[in-house]
């Protein structure tokens, strides 16, 4: 996996995104998600995965119904820096909008193949992971489930059924701040500004 795609979208001279190569690999590897006030709000769901955040933008946000199907579009690796990022990314720039961390911890891979754990890079591939997170707002399994291929590929993200499912629970709506800073999208729009 590599960032190439994330570097070429992105001039460091303008947009105060990280560019890599600044925190190393967790012992645990982790998830972030990050909602992005950009084109349209939605929440970008990336997972550490060799080196890097594997990544997913989610319209609506992860739910913790596992009723709820959410659509979750594929986007390019960011480097492991970006699990901290929260600010503005300039107008005219890839992404432009405010950015700020919605929820990250560890995550474990449940992924199987018979009885063993599947390598997540393999998982992917096949189209089928299951990973664990443990998150301030989201704990629990979730499924992400490839349809499609190629430039047609889009993945469903599901809540598993597990002791932390909640159809009754609305993260997305009720838990707006963010997790590192306890800012507001507006309030880090805001502080960027002065």
């Amino acid at each position: 996996m590599t960032t190439e795609s994330y570097e070429k979208k992105r001039d460091p001279a303008r947009t105060p995104e990280p560019h890599g190569g600044n925190r190393p690999r967790s012992k645990q590897p982790i998830f972030v998600i990050q909602k992005h006030d950009a084109s349209t709000l939605h929440y970008d769901f990336r997972l550490e995965f060799d080196g890097v955040l594997k990544s997913w933008a989610v319209p609506k946000g992860l739910s913790t119904d596992p009723r709820d199907k959410r659509l979750a579009l594929p986007t390019e690796d960011h480097p492991l820096d970006y699990a901290d990022f929260e600010g503005v990314i300039p107008e005219d720039d890839y992404g432009a909008g405010t950015v700020l961390v919605w929820d990250s911890g560890p995550h474990d891979n449940l992924s199987k193949d018979g009885d063993n754990i599947k390598e997540p890079g393999k998982a992917i591939e096949d189209g089928h992971l299951v990973i664990e997170l443990h998150g301030s707002k989201l704990k629990g399994a979730y499924a992400l489930q490839r349809t499609g291929r190629g430039d047609d590929a889009r993945w469903l993200l599901v809540k598993m059924d597990d002791a932390h499912t909640d159809a009754r629970r609305n993260p997305v709506s009720t838990e707006p701040r963010s997790v590192i800073s306890d800012r507001s999208l507006e309030d880090i729009a805001a502080d960027e500004a002065s």
